[in-house]
């Protein structure tokens, strides 16, 4: 299913279009904030900022990352819930990432605990809000990610559309002689009844249909015959 066709105002997709948002204030306050702290861009010491700690690098992730957030929100539809689930994939692997380095020269982001907390919060709630009413093993009929069934996987009788046994000599006849005429269409030696036979039972659906349409038919050439 195409982003244009996930309904705007549905449900689902009203909850991935608030929850972005949402998240992407809490994310721009927080590199709004550090920018106007003056933070020196490579400070891997940081300076608190809402009781994280923030440098200059860290608030222009934070303001681009909010923006993504922000965009693909106004987009709505499947690429909003797709860029959460990114970014809240991206936040986990950053959590864990810093945490291996934040004793080190290479926390270039400034981590302390508290943002590593943060970062696993805030993925965990992405995650949760991008999946929302699209991650299920079977989605009801008025979800907007469900994908269009063929009405005939719907039938309630899965035997419904096969093709069913011939019971009379005609009916095995008719088959016996359409199987004939594809293997002839197939090698290119199918005579020019064959040929006009097949196109008149090639938009009928079912088997049964065709089968019916051949031996008719089969019945006007006998009657014409007849008649000559």
């Amino acid at each position: 299913m195409n982003t244009a066709d996930v309904s705007p105002g549905h449900k689902v997709v009203v909850v991935h279009r608030v929850g972005a948002v949402v998240v992407a204030l809490v994310i721009a306050t927080f590199g709004v904030l550090g920018f106007v702290g003056g933070l020196g861009f490579f400070d891997t010491s940081g300076s608190p900022v809402l009781g994280l700690s923030s440098n200059g690098l860290l608030s222009t992730i934070s303001i681009v990352t909010a923006l993504v957030l922000i965009a693909s929100a106004a987009r709505g539809g499947r690429l909003s819930s797709t860029v959460m689930m990114v970014v809240g994939t991206l936040f986990l692997v950053s959590a864990f990432a810093n945490l291996a380095v934040m004793a080190t020269p290479y926390n270039l982001l400034a981590f302390r605990l508290p943002n590593v907390f943060f970062s696993i919060g805030a993925g965990l709630v992405l995650l949760i809000l991008g999946s929302y009413g699209r991650v299920s093993a079977k989605l009801p009929d008025d979800n907007p990610y469900r994908a269009p069934q063929p009405e005939d996987e719907r039938s309630a009788d899965p035997e419904a559309s096969l093709p069913s046994r011939p019971h009379t000599r005609a009916e095995m006849r008719a088959d016996r002689e359409m199987a004939e005429a594809s293997r002839a269409a197939v090698s290119g030696a199918a005579t020019a009844e064959q040929r006009r036979r097949l196109a008149e039972i090639d938009t009928l659906r079912t088997h049964e249909d065709r089968r019916k349409r051949w031996m008719a038919t089969e019945e006007d050439l006998d009657r014409g015959s007849a008649m000559a």
